[in-house]
């Protein structure tokens, strides 16, 4: 077995971060952009006097560094060739993921806004695989360059993980869908031009077939962004929505009537390694930094380093990245080589416990740190807000640990897609 990395894919991260330090870096100390990541002044990405909502400002300054990722040829690397990408693999996205989020917070990437100047925009690769020729020609080229975007709309008040119960129902009016019902979390929804409403259109509650996904205009009559839900970490932009008697023609079903969850899954599974990769990058950058301080930080006159009780903590955490990462490496690999669903399992295990780790790799950078660990004068409060909101959004983590006792004792298909 042969672990180490293709070689163009090392040469293309010395590529990328060429570019970062160039372009990217240059681009965040300018005009006072240093505000957004300075932590003590973080509101600066609060518009207050909108209900919580990102500031234009700070939307603008992550638009322009798309653009110039854009333009440079590395914002749509995971795209196909045809739409302006490089092709990158699963495994690709996940090295790149992981690398991105291993420098540490930046404008080069910024997961509180899924930003990052190499794009997981899972949304084009389901247009790409779901979308009617009609719906390709609209959304690609806007989804590919990032200035187009639908939010998801699965997620209801009263059933979270458990979409099979969702209440939200779509029947057929002539030749239309009248969509009513009520999302919650559609992260997004205030730039978005569609939210991807999933809706039970046949079958009865529970039962995994009969759920469609509907592209739905975000100005659609009846459609309502009720509220913008606070969280532990703001700006918030997850928007608790109302359809209506929402009338959409039969050009917005997205993919197989009645086979939405399919859809639900693969999206699950495409973001769900990535965002996997990047709490491991996260993960470790807290490690390092504890590390390092460690070694300079001499307290009653000897450096913290020498200390077994600040050592052995560091070193559980830093081989559960190492063991970590060749799972998330191997997962990956596998979804390129045997499909998206051939490796659900394993999916649920780097994702879960990626993010678990990062949040007690974070939380012990500042025990590590003491005081300063604790301040918004060092990162790690920061990445633990953000992170810990992993443990719960896109499956919670006990959903994806039942997921995989599901395989375990052989209540599921090794490869059949089963609800989320």
């Amino acid at each position: 077995m042969d672990f180490d990395l293709p070689r163009g894919l090392t040469d293309y991260l010395a590529e990328l971060d060429e570019f970062i330090d160039r372009e990217i870096v240059p681009l965040e100390r300018a005009d006072d952009n240093v505000r957004f990541f300075d932590h003590r002044r973080e509101d600066a990405r609060t518009d207050w006097d909108r209900g919580g909502l990102p500031s234009a400002e700070w939307e603008d300054l992550l638009a322009q560094s798309r653009r110039v990722a854009d333009a440079a040829g590395h914002y749509r690397y995971a795209f196909p060739p045809e739409f302006g990408g490089r092709g990158g693999t699963n495994l690709d996205m996940a090295v790149i993921r992981e690398h991105l989020a291993h420098r540490g917070l930046g404008l080069h990437c910024d997961l509180q806004n899924e930003h990052a100047v190499v794009a997981n925009n899972v949304g084009l690769l389901l247009m790409l695989e779901y979308g009617s020729e009609q719906q390709k020609s609209e959304w690609v080229e806007g989804l590919a360059a990032g200035t187009k975007f639908f939010a998801f709309g699965i997620t209801e008040p009263e059933h979270g993980s458990d979409v099979t119960h969702m209440e939200t129902r779509a029947v057929r009016d002539g030749d239309d869908w009248v969509i009513t019902g009520e999302k919650t979390w559609n992260t997004g929804i205030h730039t978005a031009d569609a939210d991807l409403i999933f809706a039970r259109t046949s079958g009865s509650s529970g039962d995994g077939a009969g759920i469609t996904a509907f592209l739905v205009p975000a100005g659609s009559r009846g459609f309502t962004v009720e509220e913008y839900l606070w969280t532990f970490n703001m700006p918030t932009d997850h928007g608790r929505v109302t359809l209506r008697e929402v009338r959409v023609g039969a050009d917005a079903v997205f993919g197989p009537e009645g086979r939405g969850l399919a859809v639900v899954q693969h999206f699950f599974n495409e973001n769900r390694i990535r965002q996997a990769a990047s709490s491991l990058g996260a993960a470790q950058y807290c490690i390092d930094q504890a590390v390092d301080y460690a070694k300079q930080r001499k307290p009653f006159g000897t450096p913290l380093a020498d200390n077994q009780a600040v050592q052995f903590p560091l070193v559980e955490l830093h081989t559960q990245c190492e063991m970590l990462r060749t799972l998330i490496y191997k997962t990956a690999w596998t979804m390129d080589h045997h499909g998206t669903f051939a490796a659900s399992e394993q999916v649920s295990m780097c994702n879960y416990w990626a993010n678990r780790l990062c949040c007690e790799a974070a939380d012990r950078a500042m025990q590590v740190h003491g005081g300063l660990g604790y301040s918004r004068h060092e990162p790690f409060e920061h990445i633990y807000r953000h992170h810990r909101r992993y443990r719960i959004t896109e499956g919670a983590e006990e959903i994806q640990m039942r997921r995989v006792a599901g395989y375990l004792f052989g209540f599921m298909s090794a490869r059949a897609p089963k609800g989320v």
